[in-house]
């Protein structure tokens, strides 16, 4: 049963739960827990959701969820301790998992009562009125993967492996024979711990890292915190498979599906999802929503050629558009690329486009406020009209985005790259004015953000609840008057139809004013049943006031401001 439904269209907040409640705003690069802080569950109280829900979202991704590899010394609490030379920062990646079957202790305030106080916060969300979406990660675990909270009975991953072998179908992992693993050296995280050397991480044979790579020593910038789990693929002999009998990596990774299914989450965000072969989505997938109907897969993935295998085959709901659509929105607010673009991609999509997630941030993007991308938020609005209104699938924001948080600083391992870390406690300091101190009413928010965070709720709310954009269909308006010369290929217009709900959706990506003319092609009039014998205007349902008349052709004349847009509903 997918996300959508009739009445409404999918609205994803995605949070990073230990950055999103956290009021400590020391940020020292590399900065212990004591000294950086970090968010906890109950930070994610009543208040907080219910100004997230405000913005008109449905879903909340809580990013960061299960147990991964850090650096913080829980074993007093009966949790093995990590390697400083396998992690990365010192909150260390969301995405090594160290238990697929715990959470991490770091997001409690009581830490034995870790599970219960997450179980706590999918009922808060749930009474909310919110939806629940967690991480799962299927590719790759921590090089120190130990499961201290598996069910009784259930093994641990390589426990049973034949490590004299590159791979078996039975094994849990790849291994290189004969050779020890090595770790990159990070010098400056060595200067933060004020020595020169660490002590040597044991591994041997060395496991192949998660993201492929055959090697004893990966370099800094491979994921080398993280080894690869083996699903029946012989990688290193062209990529044969073994799928029968089932390979035993297959049931282990359904019986976790099926562990977090049972606490009530109604969704899994799958990172890497075509990193896995599509036979083990077919066949877990179903397992799982044959125990939970309702719950929801969205695949992260980045090629188009394999979409509809993973939708059809693979049995998703949802994958990324990252490189189509988001790529060409980036492009297009750089004064890169051109409009026409954006039919040509909805029109490879057509049969697929509401199982696209669209989204202008998440975790892995640059902040559009950071010098690397826009450095002024508002330049984001046409791409955000777009990607929020074009067809009937999700959209997606990141915390902070809605008050344009800039990702500024090198906070650690994540270096200064224009994101929020992953991988380092932090404080996230523009959306901390949002939170103001625990209120979460924008409270030390510029005026210029609140108004910026008006829009974003303006924009997601209509979205939600405007039956044109949950249901309606699509026409392209660029190409034509493109070609009638009545718009620059900076301008984007399009049309969604539902019922008497008749919206104009017109976008500028261009650095100045344009006075534009555009035309309703003859064919989408009819679509519209718009008749030469009425009279019609428009009105923007975003806050300008601008009104626009058609004349008898169809045709209407408007200014359009800087990276600006109007939603105009015909009358």
């Amino acid at each position: 049963m997918p996300l959508q439904t009739t009445k409404s269209k999918v609205v994803i907040y995605q949070l990073m739960t230990r950055l999103f409640g956290n009021q400590t705003t020391a940020n020292i690069p590399y900065g212990t827990i004591e000294q950086n802080g970090v968010g906890k569950f109950k930070d994610i109280n009543e208040t907080a959701l219910k100004a997230i829900k405000q913005l008109g979202v449905t879903h909340i991704w809580f990013t960061g969820v299960i147990e991964h590899g850090l650096l913080t010394d829980y074993s007093a609490f009966g949790i093995s301790s990590d390697h400083p030379s396998v992690i990365k920062g010192r909150a260390g990646s969301p995405y090594a998992i160290k238990d697929y079957y715990d959470v991490s202790p770091d997001l409690a305030v009581n830490v034995p009562e870790r599970m219960k106080e997450f179980e706590q916060l999918v009922e808060r969300t749930h009474s909310a009125g919110l939806k629940v979406i967690i991480d799962f990660i299927p590719n790759h675990v921590a090089r120190k993967y130990k499961s201290d909270a598996k069910p009784a009975g259930v093994k641990e991953l390589g426990e049973t492996d034949d490590t004299s072998v590159s791979f078996k179908a039975t094994n849990n992992f790849y291994y290189l024979p004969g050779q020890s693993f090595k770790a990159p050296i990070n010098s400056t995280f060595l200067a933060a711990m004020g020595a020169t050397t660490l002590p040597g991480f044991q591994e041997s044979p060395a496991k192949v890292t998660g993201n492929d790579q055959f090697t004893p020593q990966p370099s800094i910038n491979e994921w080398y915190e993280t080894v690869k789990l083996n699903y029946g693929v012989d990688i290193q002999q062209g990529r044969k498979t073994y799928f029968d009998p089932v390979p035993d990596t297959w049931v282990k990774m359904k019986d976790i599906l099926l562990f977090w299914a049972g606490k009530n989450v109604d969704g899994f965000r799958c990172d890497m999802a075509e990193m896995v072969p599509v036979e083990f989505w077919n066949w877990a997938i179903p397992q799982v929503k044959a125990a939970n109907p309702s719950i929801v897969f969205i695949a992260e993935i980045y090629n188009p050629n394999e979409y509809r295998n993973y939708i059809k085959k693979g049995q998703f709901d949802y994958l990324y558009d990252k490189v189509q659509l988001y790529d060409t929105l980036r492009n297009l607010m750089s004064q890169h690329s051109n409009t026409q673009d954006i039919a040509a991609i909805q029109a490879s999509l057509n049969d697929i486009n509401g199982n696209m997630v669209h989204f202008m941030e998440n975790h892995d993007e640059q902040r559009i406020a950071s010098r690397f991308f826009a450095t002024d938020p508002w330049k984001a609005v046409p791409a955000m009209v777009v990607s929020t209104l074009i067809d009937k699938a999700p959209i997606m924001i990141y915390f902070g985005q809605e008050v344009g948080e800039p990702g500024a600083g090198a906070e650690g391992f994540g270096g200064d790259d224009g994101r929020t870390t992953l991988f380092d406690y932090w404080g996230v300091p523009e959306h901390q004015k949002w939170v103001n101190g625990g209120a979460f009413d924008g409270g030390k928010l510029a005026e210029e953000q609140k108004q910026l965070r008006q829009f974003y709720g303006d924009i997601l709310t209509f979205a939600n609840t405007n039956k044109a954009i949950a249901n309606g269909d699509y026409y392209d308006l660029t190409d034509h008057n493109l070609k009638a010369g009545n718009l620059t290929n900076r301008i984007h217009a399009f049309v969604r139809n539902f019922e008497d709900e008749k919206l104009v959706i017109l976008s500028s990506f261009s650095d100045s004013t344009t006075h534009i003319k555009l035309q309703l092609p003859k064919e989408v009039a009819e679509k519209l049943e718009l008749t030469a014998a009425d009279v019609y205007m428009g009105r923007d349902l975003l806050r300008s006031g601008t009104e626009v008349g058609f004349s008898k052709d169809f045709t209407f004349e408007v200014n359009v401001p800087a990276y600006s847009s109007y939603i105009f509903k015909i009358k």
